[in-house]
């Protein structure tokens, strides 16, 4: 028995690191020049994707990326983060974030996705914005409150600083353990951004391992 266990584990050791052997520095993904810091507990893989809500590439990630966030093992830790380049942009990182404070950002993340990208709507102005959030059981005021709040707006800035940090001029992106970055045109499809983002992910875990 211990002989087989000894081979299996020896068998998902070369399975890592063949997946890992399969994706190129710089073809497939680059790396940071300087690390940006990750806010998870020791022995966990932080995977953050940068996204914005008007762009169709994001949109059309949602669907392969959904999928492959179903099944993370319990020491990846996937969070969003909106895009912050002026503009719409802005106002749809403030939207996020001031979902997320009332407590619906999960429930509506897809429906301001569809929103905007099915039904035409841009979802820009506070007043807009707070009326589709009265559709998730909190009132205008409430939205339009946490859409002005310090707290929402100190974390727009944040997504901002941690944006540069991360060195990204376009969206979508995943950065895996804050020092890899998969692009759509690094990894050639859309699709294959979780998949390259899985073999990073499988490099950390082997880098943590050593």
């Amino acid at each position: 028995m211990l002989k087989s266990l000894m081979i299996a584990l020896a068998g998902l050791g070369l399975s890592t690191m063949a997946a890992a052997a399969t994706i190129e520095e710089g073809q497939d993904y680059k790396v940071l020049d300087e690390p940006v810091k990750t806010h998870v507990e020791d022995g966990k893989i932080a995977v953050t994707e940068a996204f914005w809500y008007g762009c169709p590439h994001c949109y059309n990630l949602e669907e392969p990326l959904n999928a492959w966030v179903e099944e993370l093992p319990e020491d990846v830790v996937f969070e969003r983060m909106p895009a912050t380049m002026g503009g719409a942009w802005n106002r749809h990182a403030t939207a996020f974030y001031a979902a997320r404070e009332l407590g619906i950002q999960e429930e509506l993340h897809t429906d301001f996705f569809n929103a905007i990208h099915q039904d035409g709507r841009e979802l820009t102005e506070s007043e807009a914005i707070a009326d589709f959030f009265s559709n998730y059981g909190v009132s205008q005021d409430e939205a339009l409150e946490a859409l002005d709040s310090f707290g929402v707006k100190s974390q727009v800035n944040q997504a901002h600083a941690r944006m540069r940090n991360m060195q990204l001029m376009g969206v979508p992106a995943l950065v895996v353990d804050g020092r890899y970055v998969v692009t759509s045109s690094l990894a050639g499809s859309l699709d294959n951004m979780p998949k390259i983002a899985e073999a990073l992910v499988e490099k950390v875990r082997a880098e943590q391992a050593e």
